[in-house]
């Protein structure tokens, strides 16, 4: 071996048994969750594929028909999915883009600087966050019938100012933790605040837009409380709101193939998020920034 060639030691550390046996029952019960959740999501995936009698006869994973692709057609068009879908799809990337921009920059004020009021704007953001949705429905839906206000325009503003308080609160810790270094030699190439805001600071808490982002799409997306007060019609209804619809229908229809199939259109958006962006999610989870 040449002396320019590097060696690569790796050192293996021992297993600790002891401690991996004390941690026995946790993994047992984490792994009963995990099966009983994979059974289950199987079971729904095998019915969107069968009919309502092989649903009612306990024969789904049988496929004795075949596979009845035509429940998700069904699903789209005669159940409406692809309106739900829509509705939803608008609602939460909308929501997500504006309270990024409201919430990114007041999240990097209230941690950057010093100024008459900081400390009540952000207990008034955790306040905001304790008051349930239950509490505020009832004078929102009266102010909206007085001033005639609805529609789509009306739920993405609703759901804009529910997460602002939460990303908000969430990106304040992020930005406090990036080193000051950053805006003085900003400043010192002549950068105004504003361009040293969204030219640095923004992109260096990426991972914790990215998680928080995550998170309030994941929220608008499975919201149904309020969809179902100010979603007036069929048109603006959002994907919770129209499962029950579909559910409430099958009295007329006894479509039930279609009813899962509508269950997995629904939810598959939710599972690729997690499957394809699960790194990020626990970077921005347990990463607090660059620290100086």
């Amino acid at each position: 071996m040449s002396k320019n060639s590097k060696e690569k030691v790796v050192y293996k550390e021992k297993i600790n048994w002891k401690k991996e046996a004390a941690l026995i029952p946790g993994y047992l019960i984490v792994l009963l969750w995990i099966g009983f959740t994979a059974v289950f999501l199987i079971w729904i995936l095998a019915a969107s594929f069968s009919t309502t009698r092989e649903i009612f006869s306990g024969s789904v994973f049988k496929f004795e028909t075949g596979f009845h692709w035509e429940n998700y057609l069904n699903a789209w068009t005669t159940s409406n999915v692809s309106v739900f879908f829509g509705n939803s799809l608008l609602y939460s990337v909308v929501s997500c883009v504006v309270v990024i921009l409201i919430s990114a920059p007041a999240a990097y004020v209230l941690s950057r600087f010093t100024f008459l009021g900081n400390k009540p704007i952000k207990t008034s953001l955790i306040l905001a966050m304790s008051i349930p949705e239950v509490m505020i429905i009832m004078p929102i839906y009266a102010l909206t019938a007085e001033y005639q206000i609805r529609g789509r325009i009306l739920l993405i503003i609703l759901y804009i100012c529910i997460r602002v308080p939460f990303t908000t609160t969430y990106l304040l810790n992020f930005f406090a933790s990036l080193s000051r270094s950053y805006e003085e030699a900003a400043a010192i190439d002549g950068c105004t605040p504003g361009k040293t805001f969204w030219q640095i600071m923004l992109p260096l808490v990426q991972p914790a837009l990215v998680t928080v982002t995550i998170f309030n799409f994941l929220s608008v997306w499975n919201e149904f409380f309020m969809a179902l007060i100010f979603a007036s019609s069929a048109e603006m209804t959002p994907v919770g709101v129209g499962l029950l619809r579909i559910v409430n229908g099958m009295k007329y229809s006894g479509d039930y193939g279609g009813l899962f199939a509508a269950v997995i259109i629904v939810f598959l958006p939710t599972f690729l998020l997690y499957i394809f962006l699960s790194e990020k999610i626990i970077a921005g989870v347990t990463g607090g920034g660059v620290k100086g």
